[in-house]
């Protein structure tokens, strides 16, 4: 009994000390799993070219443009009839948080992380319906709803945050006649690119495999 337990003991050791041979020997655990962590962080970071180009310069006018319609009409305590007042009220923030979230997007590079996504086709889609969706919404509040001050404002905020969708769509199909996309197809090149290099920079280094 004695002898089968040191037995098995020493066969318990030497399957330990071989595990151990086995995993510092293995290349996978020390190289895999942190250099994809490095990538995925170092791929998010704040692209002010695109925030100082005519389209992040157009979201930022958007977005706020937005935000202060969406404030006016939110003032408006008393109204007869509602209808146009709660109509505006949904289409001044839904385009808030649809142009906000795809600002936050762009200016980030958040894009380039999801390249089978349009973004060029979802940026001109949220123009289009941006700008008709509020024109409409000013003419119907217009009509239902100018009798106090703010009513009146919102009605003029309406109108211009309209002209800048309507410009920014000017820009984004320009864009698509031209065949370049737009700044989303540069940046998404540009991360192709980038994605390009490092793959032959791992292939170089077969001790990455």
């Amino acid at each position: 009994m004695m002898r089968n337990t040191e037995e098995a003991d020493g066969f318990d050791g030497e399957a330990s000390n071989t595990s151990m041979i086995s995993g510092a020997s293995s290349p996978y655990q020390p190289t895999t799993e942190p250099v994809h962590s490095r990538n995925v962080l170092g791929g998010i970071k704040c692209d002010t070219e695109y925030l100082k180009s005519n389209f992040g310069i157009l979201k930022l006018i958007e977005v706020a443009l937005s935000l202060i319609a969406f404030i006016c009409i939110e003032t408006i305590m008393l109204c007869l009839p509602c209808g146009g007042v709660y109509f505006y009220e949904f289409v001044s923030c839904s385009a808030f948080i649809v142009t906000g979230f795809l600002l936050l997007i762009y200016s980030l590079n958040l894009h380039t992380k999801l390249p089978h996504v349009n973004w060029s086709l979802t940026d001109l889609v949220n123009t289009v319906a941006s700008t008709f969706f509020f024109f409409l919404a000013s003419i119907v509040l217009a009509a239902l709803n100018h009798t106090t001050g703010t009513e009146i404002v919102a009605v003029i905020f309406g109108f211009l945050v309209t002209a800048v969708y309507a410009f920014n769509t000017y820009l984004v199909v320009r864009q698509w006649r031209k065949g370049d996309g737009g700044s989303s197809g540069a940046q998404t090149s540009e991360y192709t690119r980038a994605r390009t290099a490092s793959r032959s920079d791992t292939e170089a280094r077969p001790e990455l495999h």
